[in-house]
């Protein structure tokens, strides 16, 4: 895969030349090896760049500017999108290119084949394998963890759910608040009468 990044060697606009210097930085930083194509003195790569810019893409005026960057002949973005990905931390899914061992998008990549695929990676130097959780638990000890997770499940109560679904932000269900309404009124009422 080659990384194409389209730039203006001869651009007029300060604007852009620290777009382009930005994004050839932070590539060379990252150490992905990417070909600079020149539009300002090539007008085959100019043409090629405006072509293959998607439509959708293009600004008001048609004229996509540097920098533009492709995979092969795969579109990524332009310096906006770049600029997103990095903020992100996804400038190699970006790229269309996997992240390399040790990198922030590699590690997240990582927790999140975790949390699909119900796998634990083991910590060992020699062996960097994933191992389901059953095998490196034994078949009897997952087996013991499902039963009490239900049982755990099955006992909570009706003000452990509330508590849990306020601490995430939710709002309690219009039938529970119905019911609190309720209580307080009632506890009220029987304040008044009681006075």
């Amino acid at each position: 895969m080659v990384i194409k990044v389209f730039l203006a060697s001869s651009s007029g606009s300060t604007a852009i030349k620290k777009k382009q210097q930005d994004v050839v930085g932070f590539l060379d930083a990252l150490k992905v090896e990417y070909d600079q194509l020149d539009i300002a003195c090539n007008e085959e790569n100019r043409m090629w760049m405006r072509q293959n810019v998607p439509n959708e893409k293009k600004p008001a005026n048609g004229i996509p500017l540097p920098p533009q960057i492709f995979n092969n002949d795969s579109y990524c973005g332009d310096y906006d999108t770049f600029f997103d990905a990095k903020e992100d931390n996804s400038v190699f899914a970006f790229l269309g290119l996997p992240p390399p061992p040790g990198s922030k998008e590699a590690e997240q990549a990582d927790k999140e084949h975790i949390v699909e695929n119900g796998t634990h990676a083991e910590e060992n130097l020699d062996d960097s394998t994933e191992v389901p959780v059953k095998e490196r638990n034994g078949d009897a000890q997952a087996a013991e963890g499902a039963e009490e997770d239900e049982e755990a499940a099955e006992g909570e109560t009706e003000h452990d759910e509330v508590t849990e679904g306020e601490a995430a932000g939710d709002e309690a269900p219009a039938e529970e608040e119905e019911e609190a309404v309720e209580e307080i009124d009632e506890v009220t009422e029987d304040t008044v009468i009681a006075s």
